[in-house]
């Protein structure tokens, strides 16, 4: 009895810590599979250490189980991240992919900054940073 009950703790434990969202990191192969899957690409700059709206969003929509559920079977997640702490910090070449779809797609150096884009990394819509439901979000996505 007691190895069941460990055994389920430990399930639980596991499950606690999956990731909240599958998100790439390389826009090549977001766009290979946005073509294959016939999905838009949801690229999302972000500040994940530093930034009060990056993390809002963070909590609020993509880590919903809403979000999450939708996304999985309609989007192909990618994340530019631009982290400030040292302990948080990328490997120069993920900074450097960062930074070079920062200066194609994030000019200004909006954060968070949500850009909708289709499978050849046309950019469709972009959005930042709103106080509403995961649901109203997911419309607002789809609606570009």
């Amino acid at each position: 009895m007691k190895k069941l009950v460990l055994f389920i703790l430990i399930l639980m434990g596991i499950s606690m810590h999956t990731p909240a969202q599958d998100w790439l990191t390389n826009i090549d192969e977001a766009k290979k599979q946005a073509s294959e899957l016939d999905r838009n690409i949801i690229l999302v700059f972000q500040g994940s250490d530093w930034c009060a709206p990056c993390i809002k969003l963070e909590k609020e929509i993509w880590s919903s189980q809403e979000f999450q559920a939708y996304a999985k079977d309609h989007f192909v997640m990618l994340k530019a991240d631009f982290p400030r702490k040292k302990q948080n910090a990328l490997s120069p070449d993920q900074q450097e992919h960062n930074e070079g779809l920062a200066e194609k797609y994030n000019r200004d150096g909006y954060f968070p900054f949500v850009v909708v884009l289709d499978g050849s990394g046309k950019v469709l819509g972009e959005s930042g940073y709103k106080k509403i439901s995961p649901a109203e979000y997911i419309i607002l996505l789809t609606s570009f």
